[in-house]
């Protein structure tokens, strides 16, 4: 009322140019807008370039291993062309995504935090049930190929001293299992440290880790090329004979689909990035930006890793490049670059891990509060008491077992990477993003621009199908030499 009647006051006055002090509410809300964000949370700060470097250090990674064997299954033609493929098709799939990340308008609706979120918001119903249950397996998945990996790695190193003590006159033959359990033994730990995948050096250790070992099998396969100056390989890959029939060129080539697939899985953290990007400009146009940077650079060291893989060995390409020992010298370099996936995997167990914890703890919270939430205080010396929660330890300690009993149990890196890649690819980096986006530009039915969408992610579908049925056939070959728990590499 004060203010009504001052201004009615003053309004008889003549215009003078005078300076007003704004109020102390009028100064709260602006300094409150420069710190938060519209839904108050701190002011983002990310840019195109934080936001390639995260997309980078999730895209590279342990898939890069296997690319020199899948473009040795699909030839010098064929491999290249597959490998553009799935770049394209990320970048168009990460590009519609991006503009799930804000419900409605793409300036100021609500913010999906998550992949999750997002399908929430915008499909709803039993979308989110089967996309759940998707991101779960994958992670699962990825959780058993880093135990996997991460003993092969840890096998490679004692056989690659080995090999040069022995002056490659003792074939090394040593099992994985040990390692394994060791493997397992350090996740248990780690398992009980809550929140470790949001420990802030942890995404820094993984990428400097994963590029370390990506550039010196780069560095290695080039080496070996400009020493034998040749460029194995075949137009048409691997050679139909005696050690490959026509049926296991066919389910070879297939699984080569999933390694590739793999390798350009990222599409369930894309979101996540995106949230870390100011505005304006608004989020979605940023972070297109930043894909087709970073699907560039990525897809350049890609054709790079795999081509001068396969240039290197031909049919012989292994399906892990540091642990195949197609490199036997120098030995040291190829222990560096061993010891930089173990730790590399080391933190990327727990990172793609504790999702799958949070899930199962929180839904047992809910049934079983006075269980689940109880805690005891140990005292450490030195160190803050430490809450030891009995039901978190029992059950992340058992995920852990079985997760490496099932490693031991099928050891194969490259069959696992491509089930991987293929079981992800169709539903996560393509189905609900199309879906997402169809529902959110609210395309009509049987409109053109509907049946292209519809057959893009039909397409997609199929190749999905064939990469996971040649994975599993890959298994199957391989489970008729390996004994359980008594092979040897």
């Amino acid at each position: 009322m004060a203010q009504n009647v001052a201004s009615n006051n003053l309004s008889h006055l003549p215009d003078f140019d005078i300076d007003v002090v704004p109020s102390q509410s009028q100064v709260i809300s602006s300094s409150h807008s420069k710190c938060f964000d519209d839904d108050g949370r701190p002011k983002r700060t990310g840019n195109v370039l934080t936001a390639t470097s995260h997309i980078i250090t999730a895209v590279i990674g342990s898939g890069v291993l296997s690319l020199a064997w899948a473009i040795g299954q699909l030839g010098w033609v064929a491999g290249p062309i597959v490998m553009i493929i799935f770049s394209l098709v990320t970048l168009y799939t990460s590009s519609i995504l991006a503009e799930c990340y804000r419900a409605g308008d793409p300036n100021t609706g609500k913010r999906n935090y998550t992949y999750m979120d997002a399908v929430h918001s915008i499909l709803g119903g039993v979308s989110v049930t089967v996309c759940g249950i998707f991101q779960y397996l994958n992670l699962l998945g990825i959780v058993i190929g880093y135990t996997i990996a991460a003993s092969i790695s840890m096998v490679a190193i004692n056989r690659s001293n080995c090999f040069h003590h022995s002056m490659h006159k003792d074939p090394c033959h040593m099992s994985s299992n040990q390692y394994m359990i060791i493997f397992g033994v350090i996740q248990i730990f780690l398992s009980q440290i809550p929140d470790f995948d949001q420990i802030w050096w942890l995404s820094t250790v993984a990428a400097i880790m994963s590029f370390t070992y990506s550039i010196i099998g780069l560095a290695l396969g080039i080496a070996k090329v400009a020493a034998t100056r040749t460029f194995k390989g075949s137009l048409t890959g691997i050679s139909i004979g005696p050690n490959v029939s026509e049926t296991q060129k066919i389910w070879r080539t297939f699984q080569a689909l999933g390694d590739i697939a793999f390798a350009y899985s990222y599409a369930v953290v894309l979101i996540e990035i995106q949230d870390t990007v100011k505005s304006p400009p608004s989020e979605a146009k940023t972070m297109k930006k930043a894909t087709r940077i970073s699907i560039a650079v990525t897809t350049i060291f890609y054709m790079l890793c795999g081509c001068m893989g396969y240039a290197a060995f031909g049919d012989d390409a292994p399906g892990n490049l540091l642990t195949g020992f197609g490199f036997y010298e120098p030995y040291w370099l190829v222990d560096i670059a061993n010891l930089a996936i173990v730790v590399h995997l080391v933190g990327a167990y727990q990172v793609f891990a504790q999702p799958i914890f949070a899930f199962v703890e929180k839904g047992a919270a809910k049934k079983w509060p006075n269980i689940v939430n109880k805690e005891h205080s140990i005292s450490t010396p030195c160190l803050a008491p430490y809450k030891l929660n009995l039901f978190r330890l029992v059950w992340r300690t058992v995920f852990v077992i079985l997760t490496t009993v099932v490693s031991m149990l099928l050891p194969f890196f490259n069959d696992v990477v491509g089930l991987i890649g293929a079981l992800g690819f169709w539903p996560l980096t393509v189905y609900f993003p199309v879906e997402m986006y169809i529902s959110q530009n609210k395309i009509p039915k049987w409109n053109r621009r509907w049946i292209s969408l519809k057959i893009f992610s039909g397409a997609c579908l199929i190749v999905s199908v064939v990469a996971a049925l040649g994975s599993v056939a890959g298994v199957l070959t391989d489970l008729k030499k390996y004994k359980p728990f008594q092979s040897n590499y």
